[in-house]
């Protein structure tokens, strides 16, 4: 049985709207095997949570036209009936969404809501159902778990609201979690106690994670591979460990450098000059090289009038840039980005 757990072939969203297409999903490829975590990362906008949306067949919108290929167990999920991939999801594959505020419904209890997401795939009794509630909710770290079934997810801290979703994606042991910024909202202590929960029903169950975050201290904590994405295309794949030794894209040394370095004295951060482009009017050439301070080292212009592909740099490592490997090794050297030999 293959490991892979989820494929992703030449991902394309776009959504129409009265001031043209908007490209927010451009020919995305990536696998995840099980037991291993996928980190997408990059600015707000890039198309981080909108794949993600596209996988989970949750992009109801009309406007919406959806390409390529995903597949998830063998199955096909782009274009087949929208009910098998509900009866898919919760049950195969689950997403922890941002907020949990507002995902989990105000109106019925934390227990209420639990037992729904059992008996929606399972026919089991309420007795049954609520026990698995109370282990899931064990298991999750949430104290007096009968207690909480009981309370509304305003009665609970933010922390607690996140934990609770995270029981609900895993009461069925799905074979893929997708987590959408699971820890933005919450303060470093819990955010440390998530990621660890994460990574501890990881290795109990098995589960394929895709994490989505522009935080780069917790892609180095938990992923195994990363994927770098910037005007809804990815920019650059790689082993994690490679990603932050010796990474090859212009956007990704940026991320990196605008962040702080604990092995030197200075506290200065290097920010990315200028702001993402435009999702309805994408540069003609590389999407990043307005924003690019080595365009100017690619003769003929390149960077501003022809797209990049994502070439292959190592078995396991791509770039999408038109700088040679030579260039790019001078430059991470100069500017002391990665690991220097």
């Amino acid at each position: 049985m293959s490991d892979v757990v989820l494929s992703v072939k030449n991902l394309s969203v776009e959504f129409a709207t009265e001031d043209g297409s908007v490209h927010a999903v451009d020919n995305v490829s990536y696998e995840v095997k099980r037991g291993k975590t996928l980190a997408i990362v990059g600015e707000s906008g890039s198309g981080k949570s909108v794949s993600s949306l596209a996988v989970m067949g949750l992009i109801k919108s009309s406007n919406a036209t959806i390409s390529g290929e995903v597949h998830f167990g063998g199955q096909e999920l782009v274009g087949i009936d929208p009910e098998e991939v509900r009866k898919l999801r919760g049950l195969k594959m689950a997403m922890i969404f941002q907020d949990p505020l507002s995902a989990l419904h105000p109106f019925y209890t934390i227990g209420e809501q639990l037992i729904e997401a059992i008996q929606v795939h399972e026919k089991v009794s309420n007795s049954e159902a609520a026990q698995r509630v109370k282990i899931m909710l064990d298991r999750v770290g949430i104290a007096s778990a009968e207690q909480r079934m009981d309370e509304y997810p305003h009665q609970l801290s933010g922390g607690m609201r996140q934990r609770v979703m995270i029981a609900m994606a895993l009461i069925n042991s799905p074979e893929l979690l997708i987590a959408d910024e699971p820890t933005t909202a919450l303060d470093v202590t819990v955010q440390a106690q998530i990621l660890e929960l994460l990574r501890d029903l990881q290795k109990e169950f098995g589960t394929a994670i895709v994490l989505i975050t522009h935080d780069l201290g917790v892609v180095a904590d938990m992923a195994d591979d990363v994927m770098v994405m910037y005007g809804g295309q990815a920019v650059e794949q790689s082993p994690v460990r490679e990603l932050f030794y010796t990474p090859q894209m212009p956007y990704t040394w940026g991320l990196l450098a605008s962040i702080p370095q604990m092995h030197t004295d200075s506290l200065k951060l290097d920010p990315i000059p200028g702001t993402p482009p435009s999702l309805i009017n994408l540069p003609a050439g590389c999407v990043f090289a307005p924003r690019c301070a080595h365009r100017n080292s690619v003769p003929d212009g390149l960077c501003l009038t022809t797209r990049p592909e994502l070439t292959t740099v190592s078995s396991e490592h791509a770039a999408r840039c038109h700088l040679s490997v030579e260039q790019r090794s001078e430059i991470r050297i100069s500017r002391n980005i990665g690991k220097v030999d």
